[in-house]
């Protein structure tokens, strides 16, 4: 069964209260709490993250506008649904312009009660869809798609599938560039948790003083430069899965506040006192021996231990080398510029298979990209490979004395290098159309034009 939603009912008048908690509550859809006050909603928003909150404009005490304040204050994702009567019309249509969802006004209609908190949840989740693609965290995910028909990747993708039937934390093990992302969305997808988030976190790629700012958010006033209230990534991944990519690379400084996470739930933000609490799933992966970490003292033991419940590893390209003719075909098509999709001359298949491939996955996709780029016509060359790598499986000829000395094979580096200069020259060092065309985020490509050293000309 999916996910439920979590609701909140606010209504100081008990019989109304009480018959919306129970019509909504019959709905498998849904979790409803209740609450007879605006003070006591408050308290009940500190304590839990809500999709969506029902909320009574006239209450004693605590009104439902100051709830909400605090709700877009605190709380900003949760959408609100305002309870009123037609006398408060306009005070009600005053509420969306402070930034709630819609109106409903007494005597309600279930069937229509069910529909507002149907769009509300959609107009949530695009609003989470939103933060995701704008936040860093969320890397360019690329294609879902699975590639690969060896007995080992066949043996992971049913491990995989078999572990996403549970709620359990999995630790997902390999090497660079092996598809470990990729494998977790899968997980998530098989889950019962598919309706909801999946929330990719980078934890290499986060300095220490931003990383637990980023997991568990923040109060207004918490540092400097904290001028609003911050939802942290585990909110936003509510009712859904958390991926915490190269989880080896947390500093021991927020290791303990990621267990007590793990273990309760609970947690809270960077300048608060109160604590909240979230239903996520976790889902980590590192390239790591998380054992000699723990050995060397870098590392919990107690947190690998709770992280690894389960786990799979991810095989090495060269362990499934078999697969390589369907990635190449999957990477030929996917990065074709025209409909005309380029093919590979006889013995190209063979040299790439021979070839040990320390990057993995990532670094046939990156290969096959710029031999697409460098070859000349329709089809892929064995020249358009050497500038990537030597055969290293092969004697290297006899040097005749008469032949022009061969170029030296260039690095991985050295052609990431000279691709993006040259695609920065192509747009006259756009920034933006540049970190387009290549398929990167603006901010990756300024850390590599920082890397390369890469300047305008004067």
């Amino acid at each position: 069964m999916p996910k439920k939603y979590h609701l909140l009912v606010v209504d100081d008048e008990e019989p109304l209260r009480h018959l919306l908690e129970g019509e909504l509550s019959d709905a498998d859809e849904f979790d409803v709490d209740v609450a007879a006050d605006g003070g006591e909603a408050i308290n009940l928003i500190q304590a839990k993250v809500y999709d969506v909150i029902l909320l009574d404009i006239r209450m004693p005490r605590v009104s439902g506008i100051e709830v909400l304040k605090f709700v877009q204050e605190y709380s900003p994702a949760t959408q609100v649904i305002i309870l009123t009567n037609y006398a408060d019309i306009k005070t009600a249509i005053q509420t969306i312009k402070l930034g709630a969802y819609d109106f409903l006004a007494k005597p309600y209609d279930i069937e229509e009660i069910f529909n507002t908190i149907h769009r509300a949840i959609e107009r949530r989740q695009l609003s989470i869809d939103n933060k995701l693609m704008k936040s860093e965290l969320s890397r360019k995910a690329g294609s879902n798609e699975l590639i690969g028909g060896s007995a080992a990747f066949q043996q992971l993708v049913e491990n995989a599938t078999r572990f996403a039937e549970s709620d359990s934390f999995v630790l997902i093990q390999g090497a660079s560039g092996t598809g470990k992302e990729l494998i977790a969305n899968l997980i998530h997808r098989r889950s019962m948790r598919n309706n909801r988030p999946f929330v990719a976190v980078n934890c290499a790629s986060i300095p220490d003083a931003l990383l637990e700012s980023e997991l568990f958010g923040h109060e207004k006033g918490a540092f400097t430069n904290a001028f609003s209230t911050k939802e942290g990534l585990v909110e936003v991944a509510n009712g859904g899965t958390l991926f915490l990519d190269e989880v080896g690379d947390i500093s021991p400084a927020i290791q303990p506040k990621l267990l007590r996470f793990l273990e309760t739930g609970e947690f809270r933000r960077v300048g608060a006192t109160n604590v909240l609490s979230v239903d996520v799933r976790v889902v980590s992966a590192t390239n790591k021996d998380l054992r000699d970490e723990v050995a060397t003292g870098r590392f919990r033991e107690d947190l690998l231990y709770r992280l690894n419940v389960v786990s799979l590893r991810v095989p090495n390209l060269n362990e499934r080398a078999d697969d390589i003719p369907l990635l190449v075909e999957y990477f030929l098509t996917r990065k074709a510029k025209s409909k005309n999709v380029k093919t590979l001359a006889p013995g190209v298949l063979q040299m790439l298979q021979a070839h040990t491939w320390p990057g993995n996955i990532r670094e046939l996709e990156h290969v096959i990209e710029g031999a697409i780029l460098l070859s000349s016509g329709d089809v892929i060359e064995e020249k358009d490979m050497m500038m990537y790598f030597h055969r290293q499986d092969q004697p290297a000829p006899a040097p005749s004395p008469a032949a022009v000395p061969p170029s030296s094979a260039l690095s991985l580096d050295e052609l990431e290098h000279q691709h993006i200069e040259r695609v920065l020259r192509e747009h006259k060092f756009n920034r933006a159309r540049t970190a387009e065309s290549l398929g990167i985020s603006k901010k990756t490509l300024y850390l590599k034009i920082k890397r390369f050293g890469l300047a305008e000309d004067e």
